[in-house]
């Protein structure tokens, strides 16, 4: 049973680190059903480490639902708490995706981030936890590498 939900349908202020923020669960409506659940987040941005100059990154999470639901605002303000944040693209990727997993424990999730470049080169970054099930179609990512202004 997922705790009793603290942000939908309230003020709340944008967590401060991702550290901090609150990722929150809701049942799934149908736990009997296998289906895909995609978010997309083309505007990600947190820090270089190095530099504290922004980082920017498009983001596809896919998943897999089994008791539970990722709460949509909860995954909002958590990417959103990552923009005073420094970490490396793969730290970055794979603390959201982790988070994820732990929050739902789902049937299956694959993240895939797509980073600008820095330094000249994009890094992208893809991690995926659990079995896709057998009659699951799961789309093609769709998000096209980065080929610079030519």
């Amino acid at each position: 049973m997922p705790k009793k939900l603290t942000q939908l349908g309230r003020r709340v202020p944008l967590p401060q680190s991702p550290k901090d923020a609150k990722l929150e669960a809701v049942e799934n409506p149908h736990p009997g059903s296998n289906y895909v659940v995609r978010f997309t987040a083309p505007e990600f941005t947190c820090l270089c480490p190095v530099t504290g100059q922004p980082d920017f990154a498009h983001f596809v999470i896919d998943y897999v639902p089994a008791k539970f639901l990722v709460e949509s605002k909860s995954l909002k303000l958590f990417l959103s708490s990552f923009r005073n944040y420094a970490a490396f693209h793969e730290d970055t990727t794979l603390f959201i995706a982790k988070r994820a997993a732990a929050a739902i424990k789902p049937k299956y999730l694959r993240i895939a981030g797509y980073w600008y470049p820095r330094g000249g080169m994009p890094i992208d970054v893809f991690w995926q936890t659990g079995r896709l099930p057998a009659d699951i179609w799961l789309p093609d990512i769709e998000v096209e590498p980065y080929r610079g202004r030519g």
